[in-house]
């Protein structure tokens, strides 16, 4: 099941230049600010920056589903042709994603939050 698109993660080259950008874009500061990833909370969307993103297979900015059960839509989506481009990865605190790559080259996260 999925709670719908609430994440958005963009690949970025050069974090401390997109992170004031995007800081005047939402309005807002980042809630996470590490090398590894800058996180903003805007209007109920998450919008996160990767600055290994690219080395990932990212090409664009990837939306996450949020899915209840992660590895489980991971194998459907796989199983309907997708090619995986990063298996599931615990991100911290049991937070959950991974991504692959459509017929069309879209790309397509899953996100799982840890159970409540």
């Amino acid at each position: 099941m999925t709670a719908g698109v609430q994440t958005i993660i963009y690949p970025v080259k050069d974090l401390a230049k997109a992170k004031p950008l995007f800081a005047a874009l939402l309005g807002v500061e980042p809630y996470a600010d590490e090398p590894y990833y800058v996180g903003f909370k805007a209007a109920g969307q998450d919008i996160g920056l990767d600055p290994n993103g690219h080395a990932k297979g990212m090409t664009g900015p990837v939306p996450y589903w949020h899915v209840t059960d992660l590895r489980e839509r991971l194998a459907a989506l796989v199983a309907a042709g997708a090619e995986l481009l990063q298996d599931a990865q615990d991100v911290g605190g049991g937070r959950l994603i991974a991504f692959v790559r459509d017929a069309d080259g879209n790309l397509v996260g899953l996100l799982q939050d840890p159970a409540a």
